[in-house]
């Protein structure tokens, strides 16, 4: 399993970033792809998942309205649509996988396999 993440950098608070996260290695239609974020300081908390197979979503509430999680036709890449960017959102961003259904418990326990991490910065 390879989950390669791209697309963080400085943003501007109120602005938007999208991020991506390829995927390989394993049978996409199986699995749920989550987001991740870790700021300075703070422990990991799980932002959002996607079941691949039926499309089923969930957030957590400081996202809720502001970011949405998405995947394109070929099923290869996760994307993660984030708008009204403020300083909590500040972290680094990991693309993460497991066979799991996507469930705010699977947000909250974590996936098996993990990216390396994409760096989202927001200034004011």
């Amino acid at each position: 399993v390879q989950l390669v993440e791209s697309g963080g950098g400085l943003v501007q608070t109120g602005g938007s970033l999208t991020l991506s996260c390829a995927a390989s290695g394993f049978r996409f239609e199986d699995y749920s792809i989550g987001w991740f974020r870790q700021a300075p300081g703070k422990e990991r908390e799980g932002v959002s998942c996607i079941s691949s197979g039926d499309g089923s979503t969930k957030y957590t509430d400081s996202v809720k309205g502001r970011f949405t999680i998405s995947f394109d036709d070929d099923g290869n890449t996760v994307y993660l649509q984030m708008n009204r960017l403020n300083s909590e959102d500040t972290g680094v961003y990991y693309c993460a996988a497991d066979y799991l259904y996507c469930t705010t418990r699977l947000l909250e326990n974590g996936m098996d396999y993990w990216g390396k991490g994409t760096l989202v910065t927001v200034s004011s």
